[in-house]
C-alpha cells in the first residue's frame, strides 16, 4: 500500500512552508497519522513532530446544456498537514 500519493503544491500550502514548516501531501484514505509520519520521515530524511489529517469531500457540478442537465463530480481524497521539526526541510523540486 503507497501511503503517500503526492505532495500538495498550491499557494497556500507553500505560504504555510515559509510561516509554520507544514508541508501538504495527498495521501491514502486508509492510512493512519502514524503510517503518515514513518512514511514521511523514510521518504524525505526529516523528523516530523506533528501530522494532521483531512477528508476532502467531492465537489459537485451540475450543467444545464442543450441535452438536457449534466451532473457531476471531483474525486475525494485525504489531506495530511505534516509538521517538520525545525531546521529540517523537503525540497519537492530536486529531482526535476
Amino acid at each position: 500500500m503507497s501511503i503517500l500519493i503526492k505532495p500538495l503544491i498550491t499557494e497556500k500550502a507553500t505560504a504555510q512552508v515559509e510561516l509554520t514548516n507544514t508541508y501538504g501531501f495527498v495521501v491514502n484514505p486508509k492510512a493512519n497519522k502514524v503510517e503518515i509520519k514513518k512514511a514521511v520521515e523514510s521518504a524525505y530524511g526529516v523528523s516530523v513532530t506533528k501530522v494532521r489529517t483531512m477528508n476532502v469531500r467531492p465537489d459537485r457540478k451540475i450543467r444545464n446544456t442543450r441535452s438536457g442537465m449534466q451532473t457531476g463530480k471531483t474525486n475525494a481524497y485525504k489531506k495530511a498537514i505534516v509538521q517538520v521539526a525545525d531546521g529540517d526541510t523537503i525540497d519537492f523540486y530536486s529531482n526535476i
